[in-house]
């Protein structure tokens, strides 16, 4: 036993004798203070237990109190009280120290359980701290942005991040789910879709972002080429011909593919050169210095452009559309660079092999199979809607041409305009006709008449009304008989029944009218600048509908210069309105037209009376204008005198009818034999007068140029004047000189020519402008 230990029991034992003779507070603390010593000096709770029942068992054969043995106790539990809480420290501190170590072993196997679950991710995932600073990701992001974990940090901007695109969110400045296009380090560009999540770090209120990326690429591509050929199908969807496809379809094929030039080459016949339609760039503005280049007549069809350039194509360019429309449908052709970039696409449209596409990129570029299955898809749609509006082109034609046979004659004498306004599109015919018929007397016919019903079956009893009455009017046949005999043959054919019918002999040279009505819109007849009337006479019921026993027939005089206007309902009857409204109108643009030509009368009148949403009916019209009274003028022999004579001739030209580049001849003649009269005819005497007069004689307008002076022969070499009677002789038809003591008189003259009809081009489609009236108008 050490010393030590032997001095601490024998202090023990005294300390415990005293405490079991005298009980009390005192003896516990003391017990108390010798636990803490043995807890420095080291005794063990073993050494301490032992010596205490030793000492207990001395005193068990002495008087004491028979409560030292619980006394005994307690001063030993005292004594162990510090050794019993030292040894619970070491316990505890002994069972955080393994609490924490394992915990810390299960952390480190956490961390690596969470990388290896990260990097096993097929998704990219990244970590961005509250700035947008991209602080860790894992080798999934560096595949699908080219961008690798060990690079990191990436702060904004971010080196993926396309400076061109405005609107989309930097990954890893936002929590939500959205999808952007993102630039790959190797320059594809690529779509990305961005989950991610906001989070506070618990140790120092950090906000930070954890999300996930997936490739959205192909799935964005997809969904672009049906939009694009959505965008392209309902641009094209509208239209009606083959200029307002390319007007539309082109310029939207061009900006979808990117590219600065599209252009379309049409070959009306197999051989011979093409037309071309362009949008954006033209294709070439170099000179032809080479020889290997073609001058070309290019109309762009971008809105905004109508008028064509002439642009010189690179042989080549044109030898390869001309091998593009041999191909087989809907077959692309890339056409490379040196560098294995593309520089353009060709392809051939349609289903006749006679037009091509030419597609011409800014600069060489790389076509991904997304790509090229997205220009196939563009060229598809237009090809198929190209090939749609050239066959409706042709049934247009073709329903031209019928309706054209149908309506009237394809030449109208002079001073005639006719207007059929079709209300039932696409065949453009209905039930409403005209005719005018030349007569051998030298009168003429005219019929305007309408069918019940519309479309194709009207048109047909319209054609067989119509061929009975031309038939009618060349047998010699009166209005009122005309319509009499109309009667049998509209009660034979079904369909004619009810038909409204208003025919007419015009005599031009007597100034006379005669008319007969069944149940048709009265004639409306305006003398030059007075008011208009409407012509009530000759009124019966509609064809085939009772029996009457005598059609009525009117008669009424043809002031000269007037104007006459047959019509149909459709021109005055419009919903809302009242009927009576649309003849004051009428009446009103005649006497408002008196001095235009008998086609800007039709304008005029259709212009007036044309309601907002277009006419729902079918509108036939023949507009006529009487010859007017001779213009006789008797002026100065003075040159300022000729610009007065000039204006008043132009003006009795347009009111006669006379065309305007037939106008500008004669009177360009006119002031020609004018002229000669101002400056030779009284040379040698004193000045003058001039007279002129201006005549209708039939379908000849007759100018005579008469002066009172001296008639001088024209020079043998009249040097470089003396070329007045040579452009006079050009300008007109028959030119004659009578020239005797009392002066010198010219006469000239010109036949008004027939008003033709403008005729259908099958391949090309109608003469009606894509964006005006569907109106056939001759005159």
């Amino acid at each position: 036993m050490s010393a030590v230990l032997a001095a601490f029991l024998d202090d023990y034992s005294a300390a415990l004798g005293r405490h079991v003779a005298a009980p009390g507070q005192d003896g516990l603390t003391e017990g108390y203070d010798l636990g803490r010593r043995a807890l420095v000096e080291g005794i063990s709770l073993l050494d301490l237990t032992e010596h205490h029942f030793r000492a207990v068992a001395e005193y068990a054969g002495t008087p004491v109190d028979p409560r030292s043995a619980e006394v005994a106790l307690e001063f030993l539990l005292q004594t162990m009280a510090a050794l019993d809480i030292a040894t619970r420290g070491y316990l505890d501190g002994t069972r955080r120290y393994e609490q924490q170590r394992e915990r810390a072993e299960d952390l480190a196997g956490r961390d690596a359980f969470r990388t290896a679950l990260v990097e096993s991710l097929q998704d990219g995932f990244f970590v961005a701290d509250d700035h947008g600073t991209i602080v860790e990701v894992n080798s999934a992001f560096g595949v699908l942005t080219g961008y690798g974990a060990e690079e990191v940090p990436f702060p904004l901007p971010h080196p993926w991040a396309l400076s061109d695109r405005k609107g989309y969110p930097q990954i890893g400045t936002e929590a939500s789910r959205f999808v952007t296009p993102v630039r790959h380090r190797d320059g594809r560009e690529r779509w990305l879709a961005v989950s991610a999540s906001s989070l506070v770090k618990q140790e120092n209120d950090e906000r930070i972002f954890v999300g996930t990326v997936r490739d959205v690429t192909a799935e964005h591509d997809a969904q672009a080429r049906d939009q694009a050929a959505s965008r392209l199908a309902t641009a094209v969807g509208a239209a009606t011909s083959m200029v307002e496809v390319l007007a539309v379809g082109l310029d939207e094929l061009r900006r979808t593919m990117g590219a600065r030039t599209a252009l379309v080459a049409v070959w009306p016949s197999r051989t011979g050169q093409p037309d071309l339609y362009s949008c954006g760039e033209p294709p070439s503005a170099e000179p032809d210095t080479n020889g290997d280049t073609t001058q070309f007549t290019v109309t762009p069809v971008q809105s905004g452009s109508r008028a064509a350039q002439t642009v010189t194509i690179d042989d080549e360019v044109k030898a390869l559309l001309d091998r593009a429309r041999r191909q087989s449908a809907r077959g692309l052709s890339a056409i490379t660079g040196d560098d294995g970039g593309v520089e353009a696409v060709v392809a051939p449209l349609g289903e006749t092999g006679d037009a091509a596409l030419w597609v011409r990129f800014g600069a060489p570029r790389a076509v991904s199979a997304a790509d090229w299955a997205l220009y196939s898809l563009l060229v598809g749609h237009l090809s198929v809607a190209l090939q749609r509006a050239r066959n409706f082109d042709q049934a247009r034609a073709t329903s031209l041409t019928l309706q054209r046979a149908m309506l009237g004659p394809i030449e109208l004498p002079p001073r005639f305009s006719v207007h059929y306004e079709p209300a039932l599109p696409p065949l453009e015919i209905g039930g409403d006709w005209y005719d005018v018929v030349p007569l051998r007397d030298g009168t003429i016919g005219v019929v305007v008449g309408d069918c019940v019903g519309r479309g194709l079956s009207a048109a047909v009893v319209m054609g067989q009304l119509r061929t009975a009455a031309r038939a009618l009017l060349l047998r010699g046949a009166g209005p009122a008989q005309l319509l009499a005999e109309l009667d049998a043959v509209a009660a034979r054919i079904p369909g004619a029944m009810c038909t409204t019918v208003c025919a007419a002999v015009l005599d031009p040279e007597r100034g006379m009218v005669r008319y007969s009505n069944a149940g048709h819109m009265p004639p409306i007849i305006a003398p030059p600048g007075g008011p208009g009337r409407m012509l009530e006479g000759g009124r019966a019921v509609p064809l085939a509908t009772f029996d009457t026993p005598r059609r009525p027939e009117a008669t009424t005089a043809l002031p000269p210069g007037a104007t006459l206007v047959l019509f149909t309902d459709g021109l005055v009857e419009q919903r809302g309105y009242d009927i009576a409204e649309g003849f004051v109108k009428i009446a009103e643009v005649l006497s408002e037209t008196g001095a235009a030509l008998p086609r800007d009368v039709a304008d005029a009148v259709l212009s007036r009376l044309c309601p907002p949403a277009g006419y729902d009916d079918d509108v036939a019209m023949v507009v006529y204008r009487q010859p007017p009274a001779p213009l006789s003028l008797d002026i100065p022999a003075a040159a300022a005198e000729l610009t007065g004579l000039r204006r008043s001739l132009y003006r009795w030209f347009a009111t006669a009818a006379v065309p305007h580049d037939l106008a500008a001849d004669l009177v360009a003649a006119a002031n020609e034999a004018c002229s000669n009269s101002v400056e030779h005819a009284y040379r040698d005497s004193t000045p003058g007068r001039v007279r002129l007069t201006a005549t209708c004689e039939g379908d000849r307008v007759v100018i005579e140029v008469a002066d009172g002076g001296r008639w001088v022969p024209t020079p043998t070499d009249p040097g470089y004047r003396g070329r007045g009677v040579e452009m006079m002789r050009v300008l007109t038809e028959e030119l004659e000189f009578d020239h005797d003591e009392n002066g010198t008189r010219v006469r000239m003259w010109v036949t008004l020519p027939s008003i033709t009809f403008p005729t259908a081009n099958p391949l090309r489609g109608s003469t009606r402008p894509a964006a005006v009236s569907a109106g056939q108008h001759a005159g």
